[in-house]
């Protein structure tokens, strides 16, 4: 599968500073933003908000800009602005291109944008940040470093969880430019979700906050309505809800599209009032990679939790049980362990030829993909019980589906968030537990995965069972930091079909018009991807679901200065660092080579899918016999 991962280009477009931005009188400023606003009543009542809210420090202004003006800014957004689609394992949105901050366009392109030249001059405005400052209590905020960014979420676009924390930001907003005339349904989705976190202690007994996996308040979008907070390191946790797909039924002349001009005030710069020399980059050391990366990684659900697999090797019966046979060879094959198997696996997958034939393409590959893995009596069994789970309500929150049910939420939010059953010795109380307990942990599994992939020395296992919730769970890029390879192995056991997404006929032609530097900040619209902006969807919708390892980044300089919420590939152009992926599927069994640094993630899974995505995945511990078969695989 081939999909665009570019360089997970941020939300942001902290630019260099825009010297067109025109000083405004505090007389000009107020024009610009509704009667009323600055009265200080009303800046006291959302100072009360503010000081009142939970479950962190936010406020919702609305209305907050002069209304003809808001809707003269929506209708150059739509007739001038071009959007490209962007998707990363965090996101799927429209965005503008350089168009983010209005820096560096020409005065033809400034010249057909009037009304947002004339929004962004009044929101940094000296009137608005001394406004904005006080109702926060955030401290001065610059009027030199502009970023903002318009962002069109159409069906099934989504912003997972994150904490905003980079460099000098200080505060974050968004001043929603939905259809002034069609007020938006908050069962459309496209809601801002805040998350609550809980104060721990680290390692070294110092305060740590952890996200919960649920979020507390759910914001719905409405014109001309800013909603903002504090970025704060570790607590401004936050989300955007996917924009759900029209249901059968439903009004679909009423298109769903969620637009906005969203982005950050940042700390004084030099030269400002409020500036503070090093400040910066003290900022910089708290950043979101450093929660990433860091002190709260005790509280992370689920913990890696390997098993050794136990010498001397033992021969397993026809009821998977051990026994130990002196006369047998450590990894050589007995009757016993091709009758367990096949009471598994496809007979096909038993026979030696094809296993020589599956460990020379693992040899040259370092992957493999195997259809039709488990064999048809017990597939069946597999699909009838997940099918049977599906057709039972789930509760809501994790507190209620780790009392109620035999699942786990994993967390945080901010790297994943799925549910799981981990593994458990001598439980077969489901097919998923027997394979998760029975089948993967023997010693003939063991024996048959060193066949088939020519790795003689598997040492450890880790499995869990996992449940990708529809219109809630994912994975984000995370690496393998372990100083040697790991087999990985996922077997994907979704019963339900729609999970390939449509080429798009026209992708080769958007990449030829790139190289021929057709910039796409250029403010005219471009049909294609305008038509899908102002909400026209696909006839088969992507679900995401999809599992793919990427090429980690080799620059080492610049590691803690991006954005969590940001990966960034360092493999061929071509195809944007993607070294295996897999569809979400039936029956299948993928099993990789993974290589410290190599990011791997599960994109989210959309509403619009037809059923829950579900696997069971492993990490096979292993040590080579010499360098040379190393490199050799590495190559």
């Amino acid at each position: 599968m081939k999909r665009k991962t570019e360089a997970r280009g941020s939300l942001d477009a902290n630019g260099p500073r825009n010297s067109k931005k025109r000083a405004l009188s505090s007389e000009e400023a107020a024009a610009r933003f509704r009667d009323g606003l600055f009265d200080p009543a009303e800046q006291q009542k959302y100072t009360d908000y503010h000081k009142n809210s939970g479950p962190y420090k936010h406020a919702v202004i609305r209305p907050l800009i002069e209304d003809s003006l808001l809707r003269s800014v929506r209708q150059e957004i739509q007739d001038q602005v071009e959007f490209t689609e962007k998707e990363t394992d965090i996101y799927k949105i429209f965005q503008s291109g350089d168009l983010a901050n209005l820096d560096g366009l020409d005065d033809s392109s400034l010249s057909k944008l009037p009304s947002l030249l004339k929004l962004r001059d009044a929101i940094y405005s000296a009137r608005f940040r001394e406004y904005l400052s006080q109702v926060a209590g955030s401290g001065k905020l610059s009027g030199l470093k502009t970023d903002m960014a318009i962002n069109v979420y159409t069906e099934g676009c989504h912003l997972l969880c994150h904490d905003d924390v980079i460099g000098s930001r200080r505060i974050s907003y968004i001043l929603y430019l939905t259809d002034p005339d069609t007020p938006w349904q908050a069962e459309w989705g496209g809601a801002l979700r805040l998350f609550p976190t809980k104060t721990e202690k680290d390692a070294e007994g110092e305060d740590v906050m952890i996200p919960s996996p649920d979020f507390t308040l759910s914001i719905p979008p409405a014109f001309n309505q800013l909603s903002f907070f504090v970025v704060q390191p570790g607590q401004s946790f936050h989300d955007v809800e996917e924009v759900f797909h029209h249901r059968e039924g439903d009004d679909k002349s009423k298109k769903r599209v969620r637009m906005a001009i969203s982005g950050w005030f940042h700390i004084p710069q030099k030269g400002e009032d409020g500036y503070i020399e090093g400040l910066e980059e003290k900022l910089a050391e708290r950043s979101s990679l450093a929660q990433l990366q860091g002190r709260g990684d005790i509280y992370d659900l689920p913990q890696p939790q390997p098993v050794m697999w136990e010498e001397p090797e033992v021969e397993t019966d026809s009821k998977g049980k051990g026994k130990v046979d002196e006369h047998v060879e450590d990894d050589e094959f007995t009757e016993s362990d091709l009758e367990f198997l096949v009471q598994y696996l496809a007979p096909s997958y038993l026979t030696p030829d094809i296993a020589e034939e599956m460990s020379d393409v693992f040899q040259n590959e370092s992957s493999l993909s195997l259809e039709h893995f488990l064999n048809e009596k017990f597939a069946s069994r597999v699909s009838a019980y997940i099918e049977d789970q599906e057709r039972q309500q789930l509760p809501t929150t994790a507190e209620e589906i780790e009392t109620l049910t035999e699942w786990t939420v994993a967390r945080p939010p901010h790297k994943h968030r799925y549910l799981y059953q981990e593994h458990t010795a001598n439980d077969a109380a489901t097919p998923i537990k027997e394979l998760l307990n029975v089948l993967f942990p023997s010693q003939a599994f063991r024996k048959w995965l060193a066949q088939i992939t020519g790795v003689d020395h598997l040492t450890s296992h880790n499995f869990l069972a996992r449940r990708f919730r529809r219109g809630c769970d994912y994975t984000l890029a995370s690496g393998y930091e372990g100083e040697e390879p790991r087999l990985e192995f996922t077997l994907g056991i979704t019963p339900t079909t729609g999970w390939e997404k449509e080429q798009d006929e026209d992708e080769d032609d958007d990449e030829d018009e790139s190289e021929n530097g057709e910039s796409d900040a250029k403010p005219k619209p471009k049909e294609k991807n305008q038509a899908k902006a102002n909400g026209d969807a696909a006839e088969f919708p992507s679900v995401g679901g999809y599992e793919i390892y990427m090429a980690g980044d080799d620059e080492e300089e610049d590691k803690g200065k991006a954005d969590p919420a940001i990966y960034r590939s360092a493999g061929a152009d071509d195809d944007d660092g993607i070294l295996f992926s897999t569809q979400a599927g039936w029956n299948k069994l993928s099993i990789v080579l993974r290589d410290s640094g190599t990011l791997k993630f599960v994109k989210y899974v959309s509403a619009a899918a037809k059923g829950d995505r579900w696997d069971i995945t492993g990490d096979i511990g292993v040590e080579f016999d010499d360098d040379d078969e190393l490199e050799e695989m590495d190559e």
